[in-house]
Parts: C-alpha cells; sequence; structure tokens
C-alpha cells in the first residue's frame, strides 16, 4: 500500500464534464495511515486505511474559505489550514473530496511520514494559495 501525492486524474475528467462547483460543493478532507492505498487513480472517498482516534470522526473535517483565483494562465484553489481539533490520533496522509458530489475524490496528500496528535489540535498546513503553490491548480 502507499499514499502517492497527487491531483485525482478523475477530479480532472469531471471537472470537463461539470460535475464539480467548488465555490458551492462541500469539500472535506480524511486522515489516513500508512496502509492507505491512494493515488492519482483513486475516485471517490473511502474508509479502508482511513485513521481513527480520538475526537477523529470518519469522514473528516470540512474545508473553509475556498476561493477560486486566476493568475496568468493558471487557475487555483486556495482554502484555510484544516484543523482536526483536541485529537489523539497518528496518519500519513490525506484526501481531498467532494461530499457534495458522491464523495468523488479531487487531491491526494502525502505528509511524508507518519504525523502523531495526543489530546491536541492536529493541523493540516497547506502551502500558500498561489499559481505556483496551491495543492489544486491547472496550469
Amino acid at each position: 500500500m502507499a499514499i502517492v501525492q497527487s491531483m485525482c486524474g478523475s477530479f480532472k475528467e469531471e471537472l470537463f464534464g461539470g460535475i464539480h462547483d467548488l465555490d458551492t460543493d462541500q469539500l472535506k478532507m480524511a486522515l489516513f495511515l500508512d496502509s492507505a492505498s491512494l493515488s492519482s487513480s483513486t475516485t471517490v472517498y473511502t474508509t479502508s486505511g482511513e485513521t481513527s482516534g480520538t475526537n477523529y470522526t470518519a469522514g473528516g473535517a470540512n474545508i473553509t474559505n475556498v476561493v477560486i483565483s486566476l493568475t496568468g494562465n493558471t487557475a487555483f484553489v486556495d482554502f484555510d489550514n484544516v484543523i482536526f481539533s483536541n485529537v489523539s490520533l497518528t496518519a500519513r496522509g490525506a484526501l481531498i473530496y467532494n461530499s457534495s458530489k458522491g464523495n468523488r475524490a479531487i487531491a491526494v496528500l502525502d505528509f511524508g511520514e507518519d504525523k502523531t496528535s495526543t489530546t491536541g489540535d492536529f493541523e493540516v498546513q497547506l502551502p500558500v494559495g498561489d499559481a505556483t503553490s496551491a495543492i489544486i491548480r491547472i496550469v
């Protein structure tokens, strides 16, 4: 099993089909263990390999303050860091998905190693939301 950071191929295709409306749809982030199998071929959120722990709810947390922008020829999406409050858990990666559209997968994040929180906040700090660094961008 492996977690490979990538934008999901199905998401790219679904954008052209008009399935996702990132301005109004509810996006979520779920956390996963290193035993999960997540990559560009992931098409939908699943609980297989999802972390568990004190105060963590399966399905993860809502993504807030989504802003779509265009700089030059690059479109990108920015949103707040995702905070899982007062949790005890371990995670190796995350899946961003669209819970408004059948839990369709958007992007996979690989933390590079296991990250642990013990009765504290687990914050997924995202790169600057711009044309060169945003997690979700189309060049």
